[in-house]
Formats: structure tokens, C-alpha cells, sequence
């Protein structure tokens, strides 16, 4: 298993961006919470913002929709250079349709789940995937608590894309620490968003560093 860790944004300093990424450099990307106030009750960055982001970086973008339509919405982020775009499965009208515009134009599709909706229904979809994101938290806000009750969810998940057969990465975002990743790496996640626990840290670097030490201590040979 390939452990890959992608510090939010979200928990960094947004006036000094370019400075906070360049602060996890041995970070796998950058992931980009992406809100609308009307999916979630929160406000963050849109498109301009990302589009300074992919001039600033050659990291791997990794961004998250957290948006009403993103049918609509999703493409605009893969044409703006995007490596990954992820959009909520509880928000988008053909979501096997958006999964093949955003493959077309070379970016990884992933497809969110609120901690509440189930994989199951979406089993079918995932031949169209190159990521799950089982969000560990109601998304929205960083710095909350990680939720236990998903990593049953998690472990069906990984079930589900083993016997898939595709290289999809199950990703994890919410409350990934130092207490919590060795659990979700158990469950079988590969793929973790940490935002105030890389960002809080006096060294980020060192930070991602850590996690990503406890996920390969925990990881399957």
C-alpha cells in the first residue's frame, strides 16, 4: 500500500499561501477545500484563488468540491490544472457523466461521501473513479473531532474497490492526526487530508513526516 499524505489549506495561513505550501514540502500535494456557503455553511476560495495556487506550485493539486452543482463547477478546476477533483456524490445530477468530463481532460475523478451516506449505492460507479474521500467529519469547518463510527464504512470501502479491480485511492479527511491515522490505515484508507494538525504543528514538514511514518508502520505489506 502507497500512503500518501495532502495537508489542507483550509488550516493555513491564506495570506500566506505560497509560504505554507512551501512548508510541507515532503507533503504528496496540496489538498484545496473548496465551499460555496450553500453545500456547507462555510465560504472558503473558488476558482481565482486555485488558479494563483497552480501558478505558485508544481505540487499535486487535490481539490475538494464541497459545492451545489458541480456538474457545473467541476470542470472549470481540471482545465485550471488540477491533478485531482473531487466532487460530492450528494450534490452532483450525473455524477458517472462528471466523472468521465473530469478523466477526459486528465484529471483523477474522485467522488465524496458525507459520513452519513453509505458506499454502497455507489458501488457500480466506482470503474469510473480514481478516488473515494469518506469524509471522517460533517464537512464544512477544520479542527473538528474525528467521528468513529466511519471506519466500518471505511473498511467496506476498501473491500468494495478491492474486489473493483481498479488503482482507486480511498482518502480520508477530518480530523487525521497522530491519535487517529494508525486507525484509519487499519480500516484500510491510503490517502490522508491532515489540515490543523500539519498547519498547527511548529513544523508542518516534520509533521507530514510523522503521519506518514505511523501510516507505513500501520500500512499492509
Amino acid at each position: 500500500m502507497v500512503i500518501r499524505i495532502l495537508p489542507s489549506i483550509l488550516s493555513a495561513d491564506f495570506a500566506n499561501i505560497q509560504r505554507d505550501i512551501e512548508a510541507i514540502a515532503g507533503a504528496d500535494g496540496v489538498h484545496v477545500d473548496v465551499m460555496d456557503n450553500h453545500f456547507v455553511p462555510n465560504l472558503t476560495l473558488g476558482l481565482p484563488v486555485v488558479e494563483s495556487i497552480r501558478k505558485a506550485t508544481p505540487a499535486l493539486l487535490d481539490i475538494h468540491l464541497m459545492i451545489e452543482n458541480p456538474d457545473r463547477w467541476a470542470p472549470a478546476f481540471a482545465e485550471a490544472g488540477a491533478e485531482s477533483v473531487t466532487f460530492h456524490v450528494e450534490a452532483a445530477h450525473a455524477p458517472i457523466r462528471l466523472a468521465r468530463e473530469l478523466r477526459s481532460q486528465r484529471a483523477r475523478a474522485g467522488m465524496a461521501l458525507k459520513p452519513a451516506t453509505p458506499i454502497e449505492p455507489y458501488a457500480d460507479l466506482l470503474p469510473e473513479l480514481d478516488m473515494v474521500l469518506i469524509m471522517t467529519v460533517e464537512p464544512g469547518f477544520g479542527g473538528q473531532k474525528f467521528l468513529d463510527l466511519c471506519l466500518p464504512k471505511i473498511e467496506r470501502t476498501r473491500k468494495l474497490i478491492d474486489a473493483s479491480g481498479g488503482d482507486i485511492w480511498l482518502e480520508i479527511d477530518g480530523g487525521v492526526s497522530v491519535e487517529t491515522i494508525e486507525r484509519c490505515v487499519a480500516a484500510g484508507a491510503d490517502t490522508f487530508v491532515a489540515g490543523s494538525a500539519v498547519f498547527a504543528a511548529d513544523d508542518p514538514d516534520a509533521m507530514v513526516a510523522t503521519l506518514r511514518d505511523l501510516a507505513d508502520a500501520e500500512a499492509p505489506r
